[in-house]
């Protein structure tokens, strides 16, 4: 029988996942799988998580919010586990799980996982730190890196915005320079976001982002007309977007150098964790990563 590594938080999301542990053991019990659980906690040292992985494994299944999975992932780059991943939407947004279609119910997605072939997708790299979804600096981007765990249990998705909206009186405008072989931007900016994904928080920022084109998607507020700027968010935040209204740039590259003057007042994000320090570096690693439910 094939061993899958199950690494699990159970303070992620609202804990649905301590509801679902004994169905997904019978699940994979009836596919012939033995699960071998580790469970996260806030004070544990993940660097060992994989100590036991050898060629007995079939795949890694893991279950929490973006952060975790980030760290899950960079661990494996870090120790070159080239193991398929199933993510089960176990936090409080969940975009990369919903990106690579997972649905918010984990008894459906469980049942995806066990019934897909792995796909390779794309990953972005910043600083040698990579991300699965979105790497960002500038206005409410470090929302969840501030957000208590028990805020985001309780609020779920309201509980960043009670954390942005105190944040606002202390926004500091990004004096920005990004540049990529075939284009340059410089000057001030709300915000910046440099997508593998598509949303942000659940919601669609970069609509026509694919995570299997060798492309990254970078959108830039710039901040002059600031209240103008405010007053557009409304339609790039919709829904279903077909386009970006006047004002945001957006362009696609698969290499990005950005820096910003001043950079010890800014914190980037990446993937609702602390990023790198400026100047940073981002490049798009295609198939980088092994996934499984996506198609």
């Amino acid at each position: 029988m094939k061993k899958v590594k199950f690494i699990y938080n159970p303070f992620s999301g609202e804990k649905e996942i301590l509801k679902y542990l004994d169905y997904i053991i019978h699940a994979y019990q009836k596919k012939g799988f033995v699960i071998i659980p580790y469970r996260l906690s806030f004070d544990s040292d993940i660097t060992n998580i994989f100590d036991d992985i050898d060629e007995t494994y079939d795949h890694i299944l893991a279950s929490g919010g973006d952060g975790t999975i980030n760290q899950i992932v960079n661990l494996m780059k870090e120790l070159n586990i080239d193991l398929p991943i199933g993510v089960i939407p176990g936090g409080t947004a969940n975009d990369f799980a919903h990106l690579i279609g997972m649905p918010q119910s984990i008894r459906y997605s469980i049942d995806m996982i066990l019934n897909s072939e792995p796909s390779t997708i794309d990953l972005g790299k910043a600083n040698g730190k990579y991300f699965i979804n979105i790497f960002s600096c500038g206005l409410f981007t470090d929302v969840s890196q501030k957000t208590p765990t028990e805020y985001k249990n309780t609020f779920g998705k309201l509980a960043y915005y009670f954390t942005g909206i105190k944040e606002l009186p202390k926004f500091k405008m990004l004096d920005l320079k990004i540049k990529t072989k075939d284009f340059v931007y410089e000057g001030s900016s709300i915000i910046f976001f440099v997508f593998n994904g598509r949303t942000a928080g659940n919601l669609r920022l970069a609509h026509d982002s694919t995570v299997d084109d060798g492309l990254l998607d970078i959108l830039i507020i710039p901040g002059d007309n600031f209240l103008e700027k405010l007053s557009i968010l409304p339609h790039l935040l919709t829904k279903n977007p077909v386009s970006y209204p006047k004002g945001i740039i957006h362009f696609k590259a698969d290499e990005i150098e950005i820096d910003v003057k001043n950079p010890d007042e800014y914190v980037t994000d990446v993937d609702g964790e602390e990023g790198p320090k400026f100047p940073i570096k981002i490049t798009c690693e295609k198939n980088s990563l092994k996934v499984l439910g996506w198609v």
